[in-house]
């Protein structure tokens, strides 16, 4: 399998890993990826059970993913999936 592949400042090969997924059972809708994504990838999704709402974020854009990972290293959670683009 071949991935699409890029290089570092320092000249290093490096695989960029675009979101797949948030798993919206452990996501608790706090924020943090929202807030460090600069691309528009994510929103906020909110769920009515049994008269109280829960936030939580799904993925709006992913074609707008840039592959930094920023949003799944903000969350303490660990919610978020990532896999690099085949060639």
């Amino acid at each position: 399998m071949a991935y699409i592949t890029g290089l570092t400042k320092s000249k290093k090969e490096w695989t960029p890993e675009f979101i797949v997924a948030i798993d919206d059972e452990t996501c608790i809708g706090c924020g943090r990826c929202y807030k460090v994504c600069a691309h528009d990838v994510l929103s906020f999704e909110e769920l009515d059970e049994d008269d109280s709402a829960k936030m939580f974020m799904k993925v709006e854009n992913a074609g707008n993913c840039i592959g930094c990972g920023a949003c799944g290293r903000t969350c303490s959670k660990k919610c978020f999936s990532f896999a690099p683009v085949e060639a």
